[in-house]
This record gives structure tokens, sequence and C-alpha cells, in this order.
């Protein structure tokens, strides 16, 4: 499988890198805006695979010019992706009376935008079959009960989970399937930093095993789905 993965530098999409390198059955490209980062993913997935196919490209989904991601997939992957994992994301913990505009903002382009704009430039190198992955969150997923602090971040991540849905339906003709994985927490730099002090009883390996072992499989048995991947509902 030729597969992509945004935001691969650091906590599950870091750990999912790592999982789907492991076999040496696929080729994977990894993007991500910190350049030290992805170099550290390389050096650690070479490490445990010395004939590993992971490429590394410093790319910011929201700001960079899609054209030069696009010749960069031409030269590893001959013009087709197979599965796309749309992890990238930030989150910002405060509360909604703190708010500013500018926060919704950020959050709405990280979170769903981004992936808009991804998509966009990656259907035309997805043949039948292939299957995207958004990463969501049990705080935009409907019922679930919402936490203080996460107005903006839960609301770009039920924009997510929105998309997915409709994707799935215009893209039956295609034969591409889309699901979402709506996240419960993982023990990651970005769920320390927004939550000083609290541990998650899920740790980022075990997220980013989850997280790959669905993107290669669960196209067989879901499409349009929006999947709660929680012991609870936080």
């Amino acid at each position: 499988m030729n597969i992509i993965i945004t935001g691969a530098s650091s906590g599950v999409g870091f750990e999912a890198v790592i999982e789907l390198i492991l076999s040496g059955s696929h080729k994977v490209i990894a993007l991500a805006r910190s350049q030290d980062k992805l170099e550290r993913l390389l050096e650690i997935a070479h490490g445990l695979n010395p004939d590993c196919q992971l490429f590394a490209l410093k790319f910011d989904i929201v700001h960079d010019d899609y054209e030069g991601l696009q010749q960069f997939i031409a030269s590893h992957f001959d013009n087709r992706v197979d599965i796309l994992i749309n992890n990238a994301g930030v989150l910002i913990n405060k509360a909604f009376t703190e708010l500013r505009e500018s926060d919704f903002v950020e959050m709405l382009q990280s979170n769903f935008i981004g992936h808009v704009r991804a998509i966009q430039a990656l259907l035309p190198l997805m043949p039948a079959g292939s299957h995207i992955v958004n990463i969501g969150s049990m705080g935009g997923f409907q019922g679930s009960a919402k936490f203080p602090g996460l107005a903006a971040y839960s609301a770009s991540k039920s924009a997510l989970h929105t998309l997915t849905e409709c994707l799935a339906q215009e893209l039956t003709e295609q034969g591409i399937k889309v699901n979402c994985l709506a996240l419960g927490s993982a023990q990651t730099e970005m769920l320390e930093q927004a939550f000083p002090g609290y541990q998650s009883p899920v740790m980022a390996f075990e997220m980013g095993k989850y997280i790959a072992d669905f993107a290669l499989t669960g196209s067989k048995f879901f499409n349009g789905k929006i999947i709660p991947v929680a012991a609870s509902t936080p």
C-alpha cells in the first residue's frame, strides 16, 4: 500500500507510522511541520526496520503549496495513493468567554480546512478501493460528554465528522471509502500541554497501532462511519 499520513512527527501519528513500517510491506509518506521531529522519526523507523520505505516531508497542510507535495508523491509513489490518514491537528484549551475569533479560525483551519485541502489535492491520485481515514475526537462526537475549554476544538472536529459522512456518499461511484475515528484521550504531548497532570488510560503507541490497523482493514467493514474509539464516553 502507498500510505500518506499527516501530523506524523509526534503523538499517535508518529506511532501509527512506526506500526505501518514494521512489516516492510508498505510505502509511507510522513508529513509534519517540524523537520527535526521528522528526522527523529526517520532515524527511529530505520533503526526498527532498516529496509522500510518511509519518506518524510516538512509540509503544512493549511498554508503550503500542494503542487510541491504532488511532485514529491509522484517521485516516491508513482502517482498512486491507497490510504490517506488525516491526523494533523491542534488543540486549544480555553474558556469560551476567553476565546478569540482567531482561536476558532486556527482550530477550523488546522482541524478541518487543512484536511479539506489535502483530500481535494490527493483524490485524483486515489484509485477505487482507496481509504481516507479522518482522525476526529470524542469531543466532536454527538452525545458524548463535553469538557469545558474545548468548545473551539470540539466544534472543529465535529465539522470533520460531518465531512466524512458527506464524502463517503460523494465518492461512492469512485469506490473510495471514507471513515472517521473519533478518538478518546491518549497520552500524547498535545494532551499533556492542554491538560497538565492528566494521565490517559491509553498510551500513544496503543492508539497509533489501532489507527494503523484500521487504515489498512477498516474499509472492508465501514464506510461513512464515525467510530468512537474510547473505553468510556469522556
